[in-house]
């Protein structure tokens, strides 16, 4: 709070800046964590929040004739422009924006002061949903082959790396210490995926250090061991994500990348990723086309073009795919690296296993995918997405694309994924937000040292909870939709993420996008199902009791029947009038069809008087009345005694007769 020069500001106006809609006229509020925007209408009220770690730059713009502007530009991809009738108010707010949104030390974080009301015991069962252990035994990583090594423990090896890693069985600890040393960071390959289905496996690391001419033979071994754990390839794709004119400039600083002369049994292959200032820059490029006011579709798509951002989305996707093939299609393991091992190869290691595994395609596996090739293995997150105050330079989207990679493949195979597009845009918003310990820090080590599981929440746990909210309604759990995604690289199957990029512009429609529909369409269904379900019961449970009751009705009538034929099988004659008073007593169908057709009738009439929502005429008269004044041929009914005809009429005669 005392970052905060001004907490409050009234008569300041919002603006959209794709609608003509008029500006929103309302009071601004400065708190130790979010910038709050209150419109004046008192029927509505509405309220614009922004948490201060989503700024990623305010611009105080020339004052005017209304007052004077200011752009704040968030992480998310909200753009929001103020307009503050004082100049001297305006650079208060300026001043004390631009402390709060770049804090100098973790307990600053949003996420050490948020408290969503859960007890230490409901924290600690959230930061327990994802084990990672328990998904290598998922994969089926075979003892026999691979072991489980404390060669990290306490981080000694590589401060980067997580403490539990999975190497080759054969490969010994002065191999493995060995291979760090040879690695840039430290960084030795280790297994990231396993497929039991035929041994192959991608594993990870840094790129070495080995100039133009220097080797290591405990490296050589290394991954000669990695080889070696699948013995149906003979032998070892390594592919570094680089351009190759990248790799061979780090060999003037002594790194670079290995050479096939050295290494037995192994294939060399160059991606062409660009590097994290290449891929920052181009999504400078695409988001000024993206907020560019009514602009033409030549404008739109040059501008497009010209930032690059869709063909670098394309490359990442293209090397998933490379390594996907080669572990599904020729059962051969993959070596992946970069510079560092924490950009590039996340990128390329956790698309690879999306397309490979259905498993990670679920909502949970979603988060196991990211908590192991990201969050485990070391991902700079605080420099990469500006957690702290530091250099600007080290900023990059490299989660960002990941994320857009993934949403590109949903698109393509809208019944292979489990989440919706909602999921995705949730996880880039809390990247970002600091709101959950989950992304905070550079490592593991970091995170232990912070304490993060004791003193923050886990984004995972609220997203499980919320998980009926991120279920994509098209998807199907069946082997169509399980097995290796192919997906089409060509330009034409690449699109641009409005529901990302701008998902905050109100004046942009369509607003709902087809799968939201159609989830609501699908929640509205269940809803009718279930009402069918208890009505159903409850028509069930009438008909029962009714029909309990049609059936003693006709055994009474039955007996009386029986009752009134023995009388006249004993009576010495029949009269004429004896017959027509015998003949109203017995029913006018055979005895089967009259009971069956009676209880029909009397079900449906009772139903109708006992159940107003399906009473259509309450006034109706019995079925037993209906049957039993009908004649044997199905003509005109036999006159009684109440039906109005004249006992002295031509036909009462025409019977005495």
């Amino acid at each position: 709070m005392e970052h905060i020069r001004l907490p409050k500001v009234e008569n300041v106006r919002l603006f959209d800046r794709i609608s003509s809609r008029k500006a929103a006229l309302g009071t601004l509020y400065l708190t130790a964590t979010h910038v709050i925007f209150v419109e004046n209408i008192s029927e509505t009220r509405k309220e614009t929040w922004i948490l201060h770690s989503q700024i990623s730059a305010i611009e105080k713009q020339a004052t005017t004739a209304s007052g004077c502007p200011l752009l704040l530009r968030c992480k998310n991809f909200q753009v929001i422009q103020l307009i503050i009738p004082q100049e001297r108010d305006c650079h208060d707010i300026y001043i004390s924006l631009a402390r709060l949104s770049r804090p100098v030390k973790y307990e600053e974080l949003y996420c050490f002061s948020f408290n969503p009301k859960l007890d230490k015991a409901e924290r600690e069962e959230g930061w327990k949903l994802i084990d990672l252990s328990e998904e290598y035994i998922r994969m089926g990583v075979p003892k026999s082959l691979w072991q489980l090594s404390d060669v990290n423990r306490d981080y000694r090896v590589c401060d980067s790396y997580p403490t539990d890693l999975y190497v080759p069985k054969s490969a010994s600890v002065p191999v493995i210490v060995g291979s760090s040393k040879f690695r840039s960071r430290g960084r030795f390959p280790t297994l990231s995926y396993y497929s039991q289905n035929n041994n192959a496996s991608i594993c990870r690391s840094s790129q070495p250090l080995s100039g133009f001419s220097a080797r290591c033979l405990e490296d050589e071994q290394m991954l000669q061991a990695i080889r070696k754990t699948n013995p149906g390839s003979d032998f070892l794709y390594v592919v570094d994500t680089r351009p190759k004119l990248n790799a061979m400039a780090n060999r003037a600083a002594g790194k670079g990348y290995e050479n096939e002369d050295n290494y037995s049994d192994i294939k060399f292959q160059f991606i062409g990723i660009e590097n994290i200032h290449v891929m920052r820059n181009s999504l400078q490029k695409m988001l000024e086309v993206s907020e560019l006011r009514s602009p033409s579709m030549g404008e739109f798509l040059w501008g497009l073009e010209a930032s690059g951002w869709l063909r670098h989305i394309k490359t990442i996707l293209d090397a998933g795919i490379f390594i996907a093939k080669a572990v599904s299609e020729e059962g051969t393991s993959v070596l992946v690296h970069c510079s560092d091992g924490w950009d590039r190869t996340a990128q390329v290691c956790s698309v690879a296993s999306l397309l490979l595994d259905p498993y990670y395609r679920t909502i949970k596996g979603f988060m196991v995918l990211i908590e192991k090739d990201w969050i485990s293995f070391g991902h700079k997150f605080n420099h990469r997405y500006g957690n702290l105050d530091g250099d600007p330079k080290e900023i990059s989207p490299v989660m960002d694309q990941f994320l857009e990679c993934v949403w590109q493949l949903m698109e393509q195979f809208p019944s292979s994924f489990e989440f919706n597009e909602r999921f995705l845009v949730h996880i880039q918003h809390h990247i970002y937000s600091c709101q959950y310990g989950n992304f905070l820090c550079n490592c593991q080590k970091e995170r232990r040292e912070l304490r993060v599981q004791e003193k923050t929440y886990s984004l995972w746990s609220y997203l499980w909870k919320q998980q009926l909210d991120y279920m994509n309604p098209l998807y199907r759990a069946d082997s169509q939709t399980q097995a290796t995604l192919h997906p089409k690289t060509a330009p034409c199957n690449f699109k641009f993420w409005r529901g990302l990029y701008n998902r905050f512009e109100k004046g942009m429609h369509p607003r709902q996008s087809v799968t939201d529909f159609l989830q609501a369409v699908k929640e509205e269904t269940q809803q009718l199902e279930e009402e069918l379900e208890f009505m159903e019961k409850r028509l069930a449970k009438l008909e029962t009791e009714q029909t309990n009751k049609t059936n003693k009705k006709l055994c009474d009538h039955q007996k009386d029947n029986t009752f009134q034929i023995c009388i006249t099988k004993h009576s010495p004659a029949n009269t004429p009038q004896d017959y027509s008073s015998n003949l109203k007593l017995f029913p006018s169908r055979s005895p089967s069809q009259g009971e069956e057709d009676s209880a029909l009738i009397l079900t449906q009439d009772h139903l109708r008087s006992s159940d107003p929502d399906l009473s259509t005429n309450s006034d109706q008269e019995s079925g037993v009345e209906d049957l039993s004044c009908r004649s044997p041929s199905g003509g005109d009914s036999i006159p009684s005694e109440d039906s109005g005809k004249d006992p002295d009429s031509d036909e009462a005669v025409f019977l005495n007769a």
